[in-house]
């Protein structure tokens, strides 16, 4: 079991998907514990299907604004995980001369998903669940208080 670190950056290519999904599902499970953001290599705009898959689950991202690498407040994180190889180059770089560790979860992006609205949300609905999983297996939930 890991200990939990102080501040989370996920990290993709616009902030509109991948790393806004899963800023808010670990800023859910343990935001009380944990200062969460997210970043993009570029700026976005939020995904509607991304909003509406994770309304699904209780988790609402509908007033998130995507940011950049560039246009963060604090860049004082302990951890950097990355859901695009574009972003996965832009944490290495930003952590050239701090000391903070990186991983890469190669995560697929539903946005280039092609059909009708179902189809479009059911790979939506993937990526969310798979996030869920990895941050689930990834930080420590057990919330009772240490003694």
């Amino acid at each position: 079991m890991r200990d939990l670190p102080d501040a989370v950056l996920f990290s993709c290519t616009m902030n509109a998907v991948r790393s806004p999904m899963a800023e808010s599902i670990l800023k859910h499970l343990l935001g009380h514990r944990i200062y969460v953001d997210s970043a993009g290599v570029r700026g976005g705009v939020l995904d509607g299907f991304a909003i509406e898959v994770m309304d699904e689950i209780g988790i609402d991202i509908s007033r998130h604004k995507a940011k950049t690498f560039d246009t963060l407040e604090d860049t004082s994180f302990d951890l950097i995980i990355s859901l695009s190889p574009e972003a996965q180059h832009s944490a290495v770089e930003l952590t050239r001369t701090m000391a903070c560790d990186v991983e890469f979860w190669n995560t697929f992006d539903p946005s280039i998903v092609e059909g009708n609205r179902e189809t479009r949300l059911d790979a939506y609905r993937q990526v969310r669940d798979q996030l869920l999983k990895r941050i689930t297996d990834r930080f420590t939930l057990d919330l009772k208080p240490n003694l």
